[in-house]
């Protein structure tokens, strides 16, 4: 009978114990290998298993362990060991009588396991020991690098860009990252981390989709929509339907949001007229008159122009964003033909 070698390769980012039946069955009833001593040849040890640790050249190892008991375990590392691997199918091929090779895994990588990647990566580079560069940040520095993050993903779902796309979602998830490891070393009462992050990403996406997560009726786009701003309202006690737009956004999008806002709120609230006299009282109504200065008139022609492409079911933000891509393609093709001085 052919003696049997058996890889088994397991997850490292879940605990050490987790591994299938199939798993625990062929550590328990044969030899077991390892290339260093770990977390995991503990667990199996525990478990009433036989692991030695190999201190030689692995092949002939597991090959003299297969002869002598028919089978064999080798208990791959952190990496998958692939040099071994590859390593013990070359010498198999040439002498296929010496033992059949069977890969095993014993666990799996869940989705998202690299994310634990992740987080265990800027932890080392934002603990004492890391980079300087980092320990040194504030959540107000690194403000303007989230803001330059987002802008370009945003290029690249623009560009339809999907691999550009990928890498700058990396770079937007370094923020968050960083954000939250910073937010570790916060006072008593103040701290929180990125599980906190995600705990409270993971709770309000249930609670704001009764329609997967619950035994709401709600199957429409304008159903579903309806039920998110009704949880959202319960949830934030707000004075205003402008309550929680963000006054940093860029002036177009900010006057597009707030549009939209007393739009679905039914309020019909009269544009500032570009030609309107001043008007001395002191109230707010004379404190946005469009005509107390150039300024305030150009204001209420842009503003005029965002509700106009809004009635018409257009992006401001993006028409302007894409005439003036275009027009700087016609500097540059001037920039070609025009001698410079």
């Amino acid at each position: 009978m052919t003696a049997r070698i058996v890889l088994l390769v397991t997850s490292p980012r879940l605990p050490v114990g987790l591994l299938t039946a199939a798993a625990w069955d062929v550590v328990r009833g044969n030899p077991v290998l390892a290339g260093a001593e770990s977390e995991l040849t503990a667990a199996v040890r525990a478990a009433g298993a036989e692991v030695t640790v190999s201190d030689g050249p692995a092949v002939p190892a597991l090959l003299h362990a297969a002869a002598a008991h028919g089978a064999a375990v080798w208990l791959a590392g952190p990496a998958g060991d692939e040099s071994l691997a590859r390593e013990l199918g070359l010498r198999l091929a040439r002498e296929p009588g010496l033992a059949e090779l069977e890969l095993m895994y014993g666990s799996w990588d869940p989705p998202g396991a690299r994310l634990l990647d992740a987080v265990e990566v800027m932890d080392r580079l934002a603990s004492p020991g890391g980079d300087p560069w980092k320990r040194a940040q504030t959540h107000r520095s690194l403000a303007g690098y989230l803001i330059e993050e987002c802008y370009e993903a945003y290029d690249a779902i623009g560009a339809d860009d999907t691999d550009a796309l990928r890498e700058e979602l990396g770079d937007v998830l370094l923020q968050v990252l960083l954000h939250a490891r910073m937010a570790e070393e916060l006072p008593d009462g103040a701290r929180w981390t990125v599980d906190d992050v995600a705990g409270g990403l993971v709770d309000k996406m249930i609670r704001r989709n009764p329609h997967v997560f619950a035994d709401d009726r709600a199957t429409t786009l304008d159903e579903i929509t309806a039920n998110w701003e009704r949880i959202k309202r319960a949830e934030k006690a707000r004075d205003s339907v402008l309550d929680g737009i963000a006054p940093s956004l860029p002036a177009l999008a900010l006057a597009a949001k707030i549009l939209d806002r007393a739009g679905r709120a039914g309020l019909t609230v009269p544009l500032p007229a570009a030609d309107a006299r001043p008007d001395p009282s002191p109230d707010a109504e004379a404190r946005l008159d469009p005509s107390a200065d150039p300024e305030a008139r150009l204001g209420a022609e842009l503003l005029a122009a965002v509700a106009a492409a809004r009635a018409a079911d257009l992006d401001p933000e993006a028409a302007l964003r894409r005439t003036t891509l275009a027009y700087a393609d016609a500097i540059r093709a001037a920039e070609r033909t025009t001698p410079r001085p």
